[in-house]
Parts: structure tokens; sequence; C-alpha cells
């Protein structure tokens, strides 16, 4: 199906600021945390990795996301190395965001390799099953590439292009509400009535097709596509568009001993300014002001609070 120019421009420049070196942390982001997890650094140790060219950091894009952890109790580091079964052997959650083959660091367009190689995914999927927690984040393209072969390993197969929800509304961010794209589970239910999420705000990410054991968080409706360019933000009337009603932009699952949660979209849990404007982006927009919860519940349900 070809798309009319006048939409593409539009998707062209709906959300610049994703490439926008004018993208800064919000360091005045700081949401109430009623019932901390843990007590202040004593609760389980989170490793960011920063190994695979990630664009989003513990100390850039990731600044909210750490900090927010760090109110939560989680002892969180830096993962700066190449994993191995030793790299990981004092870490409770395993975090990737956004990782992408040295070959995609400042160049968007295919082919997109895989960032981790085959000795590292063999680690990570070993340390998953023997108990490990895996939060991994995959946005739009590139980064589906630079994660697909490891989610693969776990059954999870990403769309490497940009997913737009069928009520998708022009310049606003995507939002996933209770019973219309949000299904309820563990991790919207929280431990209490004050930790329950309704509704979730998404900024232009990815989908992907869970294996059958995963529960469903955040699920794509009629008329949901993909847009797959050969270069990021790069639309044109030839752009392949893909179904993807049913695909999930959210899920978590078990394997063996260990957990899996798994997410198409990064900014959701950044807290940023963008552009001149330093417009908000990120848990600090209006709409996503239950974003945060979410991401607390999910490493509750990763920590084994729920």
């Amino acid at each position: 199906m070809k798309l009319k120019l006048g939409f593409i421009a539009a998707l062209s420049t709906l959300y610049p600021a994703v490439v926008d070196a004018q993208q800064i942390p919000d360091l005045d982001y700081n949401p109430p945390i009623t019932s901390p997890a843990y007590p202040q650094n004593e609760g389980p140790r989170v490793s960011i990795d920063e190994a695979h060219h990630n664009f989003h950091t513990a100390v850039g894009r990731y600044q909210a996301f750490a900090r927010l952890l760090r109110r939560d109790g989680y002892v969180i580091d830096r993962h700066r190395k190449k994993i191995s079964s030793s790299s990981l052997e004092k870490v409770d959650v395993l975090v990737i965001a956004n990782p992408i083959h040295k070959q995609n660091d400042g160049d968007w367009s295919l082919p997109t390799p895989s960032a981790y190689t085959p000795k590292e995914i063999e680690a990570i999927h070993s340390w998953v099953e023997d108990g490990g927690s895996l939060l991994l984040i995959a946005d739009h393209m590139p980064f589906p590439g630079g994660a697909g072969d490891l989610a693969q390993s776990f059954g999870i197969t990403f769309s490497n292009g940009f997913a737009y929800p069928g009520n998708k509304t022009r310049g606003k961010p995507d939002l996933f509400r209770l019973n219309s794209g949000l299904e309820e589970s563990l991790v919207t239910q929280g431990r209490n009535a004050k930790e329950t999420v309704s509704k979730i705000a998404s900024f232009t990410g990815s989908a992907f097709k869970p294996p059958a054991s995963a529960i469903p968080i955040m699920v794509f409706g009629p008329g949901s596509y993909s847009l797959e360019p050969e270069k990021a933000w790069d639309f044109k009337e030839s752009t392949p568009r893909v179904p993807i009603d049913g695909w999930c932009q959210s899920a978590i699952m078990t394997v063996g001993n260990g957990r899996i949660a798994v997410f198409g979209e990064a900014a959701m849990f950044t807290a940023q300014r963008a552009g001149p404007s330093k417009r908000p982006m990120g848990m600090s927009r209006p709409e996503a002001s239950q974003n945060h919860q979410l991401l607390l519940n999910v490493m509750h349900w990763l920590t084994g609070l729920l």
C-alpha cells in the first residue's frame, strides 16, 4: 500500500528530537515514590549495559531512569565491558536499552547487524535461565537490528521499523489505556491500589511478536502498522508498510528460572528536554504521568516483589 506524500512528510518530522543533539536529560524530574521497594542502596543490583554503542545510558538519556531506580532502593552500576558469564555474576537485573552494532553508530541505515556476539548472547541466555532478570528495550530502527539476535534467542521477533498504532494522533504520544491497548497484569496492578497503572504514553518505537508463553502488556490494535525504511526517518512512498495488529510494544515472560521484560520503546522511560524550546519528552510529559509507575512495577516483577 502506498502512502500519501503529505503523510510521509508529516511522519518524517513527527519526532525529530529522537536524533536531535539538543536532547538533554531533565534533571528536575522527580516523581513521587509513595513506598520505596528497598532501603536506600540495599536493593538488588541493576547493571545498565553501556558497552554496545547504546543510545541510552545511565549518565546520558537514561539518567532519570537510573535516578528513579536508586530512589526505589536499587543499586545501579554501568556495564561497560563485553558481556560474559563472569561479568554477570553479581548482577540481579541486566538492562539493555537501544544497543547497536559499531557500524551503525552514526549511520542509522541498513544493514543493522547484531550488537552482540554469539558468545555474549549465549552468556545472557544462560544467565537468565539460571535465575537472572533481563529488561530488554529496543526502540525504532536501527535498534531492533542491534538487539534482534538476542531477542530471537528468547523467541521474540522485532520489526525493524517505526511502529504506529491504528489510532495514532499526529504530533501526539501514542497512548495505551486499559482495555484499549494496555492489558491488565501484575505490572499494571502493582503491589497496591496506589501503584495501579491505567494509561501509558510511548513515543514512536518498534513492535515485536513474543512467544505464546509471554504475557502481553502493551498491544497494537486494528490498523496498526510498521514503516520499515532503509534509513531511519527517511520515509518514501515505496517504504514497506507492515501490519502489526496484535503485536506488542511490551510484554513479560519467564525463561527457566529467570524473567524477561521487553519493550519496543525507550523514550517512555526517559525524562528529557528536546529541541530549542526544551519541550518535555518521556516520563515528564503530562500524558506520561503513570509511566514511571509502570517502570517501577516492572522492576518489582523482575526482582520478585510481584
